[in-house]
Order: C-alpha cells, then sequence, then structure tokens
C-alpha cells in the first residue's frame, strides 16, 4: 500500500493566540483609536499594495480606492480564514495567501505599496523580513508602517528586554517588544520620509507594547530614474 504522508504543518502557528487576537484586535480598534491609525496609515496608496502579516484583515476596509489590488500575505491559519472573510466584505479586491515575511510569494519589484502594521515584532527574522520587502516593491515604491518597538526610558527598556527573553514571545505569538522598527528599515535600505511615534493607550500606565512609531519610507528609485513618489 502507498505510504502515507501527513500534510506539511503551517511555519506559524499560534491558534490560542490567534483566537485571542481575533477578538482583542476589533476591540482595540473602536476603544483605542486604532481605527483612526489604520485610516492615517493607509490614505493616499495607490496601485497594487502587499501587506505582510495581514492578521485578522482589519486594514482592508481602509485601503482607498485609488488601490487596484492588495495581496495580504498571513501565514497563521486561524487568523488567515478570518482576513478571507474581512477581504470579501471590501470593495478593494484583496487576495489572502499563506506565507511568510522572510519569503515573500511574489515576484521582485511588482508593487507599488507595501504595509507592515504590527507585524515587525512577530516575524522570526526581521533583516531577511525587510529585505523581502526591499525586493518586492518597485524602485520608487512606499512602505507604510505601523508598529511596536523600544521604550526611550531606561527602566522600561530593560523590561521589554527581560519579557522578551522569557515569557512574552511565548505567550503573544511570536511577538517581541524592544525591537527597533526605524533602525531596521533603514539598515534595510529604505529612506524613512515621515515618521511619528505614538502612545497607545494615550493616557493610564504605559504598557511594554504600547511605544508605537507611524510612517512612510520609500525603497529608492533606480540610478538615473526620475524622482517622484507614487502617494
Amino acid at each position: 500500500m502507498p505510504r502515507r504522508t501527513s500534510a506539511p504543518k503551517d511555519l506559524v502557528h499560534h491558534p490560542l493566540f490567534a483566537r485571542f487576537y481575533a477578538r482583542v484586535s476589533v476591540q482595540a480598534d473602536t476603544r483605542a483609536g486604532i481605527a483612526r491609525i489604520r485610516d492615517e496609515l493607509l490614505t493616499g496608496l495607490t496601485g497594487r499594495v502587499i501587506e505582510i502579516g495581514a492578521g485578522n484583515g482589519l486594514n482592508f476596509s481602509h485601503y482607498p480606492g485609488a488601490v487596484s489590488e492588495v495581496v495580504a500575505v498571513e501565514p497563521e491559519r486561524i487568523l488567515r480564514r478570518h482576513a478571507v472573510e474581512a477581504g470579501s466584505r471590501v470593495e478593494v479586491p484583496v487576495d489572502v495567501v499563506p506565507g511568510v515575511a522572510e519569503a515573500l510569494p511574489v515576484k521582485s519589484e511588482s508593487f507599488d505599496g507595501a504595509v507592515a502594521s504590527l507585524v515587525l515584532c512577530s516575524v522570526r527574522d526581521l533583516p531577511r523580513s525587510l529585505a523581502e520587502v526591499h525586493r518586492v516593491l518597485r524602485p520608487g515604491g512606499e512602505l507604510r508602517f505601523f508598529e511596536h518597538g523600544l521604550a526611550p526610558g531606561r527602566g522600561m527598556a530593560a523590561f521589554q528586554r527581560l519579557l522578551d527573553r522569557t515569557v512574552w514571545p511565548r505567550a503573544c505569538g511570536g511577538c517581541h517588544t524592544a525591537r527597533e522598527p526605524l533602525a531596521a528599515i533603514e539598515a534595510a535600505g529604505f529612506e524613512i520620509t515621515a515618521v511619528r511615534g505614538i502612545r497607545l493607550p494615550e493616557s493610564g500606565p504605559a504598557l511594554p507594547s504600547s511605544y508605537c512609531v507611524l510612517g512612510t519610507a520609500r525603497r529608492p528609485p533606480a540610478e538615473g530614474a526620475p524622482q517622484g513618489r507614487s502617494g
């Protein structure tokens, strides 16, 4: 008889966290004002856009009509199922595909824009993931990012690093609190064109994940190509 083979396992599999995140993220959009941040993150995008780590698809309804297609890459099966449902309810065409940020399943220089929204904290290899984003963007293409990272204060930063070495990644789906997204984006060859800091929640006690940045960066245009931004 032929030998039975098992189906390949997902490279990212956090079922408990995925179910928790799917509920809490929806509440955070309204109660913590993250829906407004998503609007600011995505406004002005045009053409073909790739979103890495699309989660349960909460960004989809915020994409402007000038976006012709969103390719949403999500490795976690439960969140990907939610993303497919979210994509079916919006007017902008959304194609939800399995894959990881470290090996995006798309052609080089095939997108006008890229979106990283609360995902760089949890990718397994941050430099490689951003190198992949750089690869798939056309020269002059824009990266929109909304990420949390290292706190400015020494005390909280030390606490974040302790959490990252111990319980936080295991409890929160691979998330790390002490990464430095701006430095990593620049190291990947992007030019940061706008950025502002955000604290979430805006008031009350700070959390290890409270220190966020929202901004834009671009892949420099090819040498000799006309300058300009895609919007």
